[in-house]
């Protein structure tokens, strides 16, 4: 139906625009990982394996890399029980108030990400809203000092920032299911809850496998909130990463630890999708 070089004029653009803007840098990346840093602190164009024996004997990094993946189960299984269940009312009990809600739901998104990190960092301060409630009511003699500056406030940051993100897919894939399938359950005899778990439930693991990989992989390189709120027990793998290529000014082996993340989230990918085919219904 259309000529080559309408294919051509339609193709070429967005292709050399992901080479320059996407592969190139990738490219640079993975070249930066195999050169060293000097004594002078200048890099090195000599190719060598350094930066990767790094990574594996310093156990630093690879403890921070665990630390991180850590993190990021905890707020990806967190997001899921809060989305999952927000997902399913709205779109089974929403009504005529559905889009309302939906709408509701997807505002903390307008917000910028600073100020959600800035306000849980004022909620959960010691003189925050949340320790002056606890005195306030008695049930703290002091502030606590866990609520900020630990990996708990990491946690309860990113799945307030991220549960947005798993709540999308898993709603699209609920509203896909057919009606009919639902109510065939019931003529059937199954109970509520059989319904859910033999029928609602498998055909919306699609969109919980993308809900959980979004959460995940964001979660995982992120690297604002464990600056703001994590303290020195919640620093994770791409706050490594930052120092290295700033005040380090170790540019390759930052340039390692960041094409090993890239390698890792490919193949979280690769797998999610893979499982999101297997489970998909059509």
């Amino acid at each position: 139906m259309f000529s080559r070089a309408y294919k051509l004029a339609v193709t070429v653009p967005p292709l050399a625009w992901v080479a320059l803007f996407l592969l190139t840098p990738y490219l640079l990346m993975f070249c930066y990982s195999f050169w060293s840093i000097s004594p002078a602190q200048t890099i090195v164009h000599s190719w060598n394996v350094q930066n990767y024996r790094e990574l594996v004997t310093v156990s630093v990094y690879w403890q921070t890399l665990l630390r991180s993946m850590w993190i990021a189960a905890r707020v990806t299984l967190f997001s899921l029980l809060l989305g999952y269940p927000l997902a399913y009312f709205l779109s089974f009990y929403g009504g005529s108030r559905k889009d309302l809600l939906y709408q509701l739901v997807i505002i903390p998104l307008w917000v910028s990400y600073l100020v959600r990190a800035y306000a849980w960092k004022t909620i959960l301060g010691s003189d925050g809203v949340l320790n002056t409630l606890l005195q306030y009511v008695h049930l703290a003699k002091h502030p606590l000092e866990f609520l900020l500056y630990s990996p708990f406030a990491v946690v309860l940051t990113l799945t307030h920032i991220y549960t947005p993100f798993t709540f999308l897919p898993i709603y699209a894939s609920l509203e896909h299911i057919p009606r009919n399938l639902v109510e065939a359950s019931h003529d059937l005899g199954a109970t509520p809850a059989q319904t859910f778990w033999k029928v609602i439930f498998p055909l919306s693991i699609p969109g919980v496998l993308a809900g959980a990989t979004f959460a995940f992989v964001l979660s995982l390189g992120d690297f604002l909130a464990p600056l703001l709120l994590g303290g020195p027990s919640g620093i994770m793998i791409s706050n490594v990463v930052v120092s290295l290529f700033g005040a380090a000014y170790n540019w390759p082996l930052g340039a390692a630890i960041s094409f090993c993340m890239l390698v890792l989230v490919v193949a979280l990918l690769f797998v999610s999708e893979r499982l999101e085919k297997k489970w998909s219904f059509s």
